[in-house]
This record gives C-alpha cells, structure tokens and sequence, in this order.
C-alpha cells in the first residue's frame, strides 16, 4: 500500500492509495468525474495538468483546487534535501583573458544574481559578455570603459 502526501491549495494531507480506491466514482467525460463519498455529491474536473511537476488544477462543485501529489519516492529525496536549490556567494571577479573593456554593466551597491551581465570584454577581436558565477552586492569595479586588463586581474570586488 502506497502513502502520499497531497498538497491542496498549500495544504497537505496524507492520502493511501486504499482512500483513493473507496472512493465512488464515475467517470463522465476525459476531463470529469461524478463522486459520490460520505452522502455527498462531487463533480470534479480537471482543468489544467503538469504531468512532469506532477501537479494537476482541479474544479470540485465550482472551486478551483491547485493539487500536488508526492509519492514515497519524491517524499524521500525531499526529505534528504536533494531538491535544495544551492546559491553561490560571490566575491570577486577577475579577467578570464587579457582584453579591453568595452562597457561596464553594473554599478557599486547593485545587487546580482547568478546570470547578470556584469562587463563586455573585448579579446581576439570578440565581444565577450562577462556573466556573474553567483550573487552578491557590486562592493567596487576595479576597472573602466577602455581599460586593458590582464588574465587574472580583479575587475569587480562584491561583498
């Protein structure tokens, strides 16, 4: 017998394949059913899905209901952590080749985020955009427009 954890609307409820299966129900079209539980009548129908998040958009009698099903095995690799989302502090950032700097994008106190372009570096006669390796705050740019700059030198300082 399989457990899930039901999420509804942020809500979560402990459901076993067994509660699923007492249900009484007809099927009345692809999208709707007809459910009968404790005296009461449901006509369920599914709105949207994302099979891959596993998330369905269910109307019950007219109420709209975000669903999320976990099953045993998503609950385990939740419970490990292996879902966390890891961020990156940033602390400074160098040149990756000599070049020019062709523009700076970010100024002193900007807060970034992994993916910001900080500066455009021009090398073998290519524009480079200089992307930040993680997040922080701009705490000072070593460099400006037209400075050349070796392989290695600081260009920004973060905090």
């Amino acid at each position: 017998m399989s457990n899930y954890l039901i999420t509804v609307n942020g809500e979560e409820l402990d459901c076993k394949t067994s509660d699923a299966d007492s249900l009484d129900s007809i099927v009345v079209n692809a999208n709707t059913l007809h459910v009968l539980d404790q005296n009461s009548a449901f006509k369920v129908e599914m709105l949207q899905t994302d099979f891959s998040n596993k998330k369905v958009t269910l109307s019950i009698n007219g109420n709209v209901y975000e669903v999320k099903l976990e099953d045993e095995y998503d609950q385990q690799i939740k419970k490990m952590g292996l879902l966390a989302v890891t961020t990156q502090k940033l602390n400074e950032v160098k040149a990756p080749m000599p070049g020019l700097i062709v523009d700076v994008m970010v100024e002193v106190g900007q807060e970034i985020v992994e993916g910001t372009p900080l500066l455009v570096l021009s090398a073998m006669k290519m524009e480079n955009v200089i992307l930040a390796q993680g997040e922080g705050i701009v705490k000072s740019i070593k460099v400006e427009k037209d400075d050349a700059v070796e392989k290695g030198q600081l260009i920004i300082e973060m905090e």
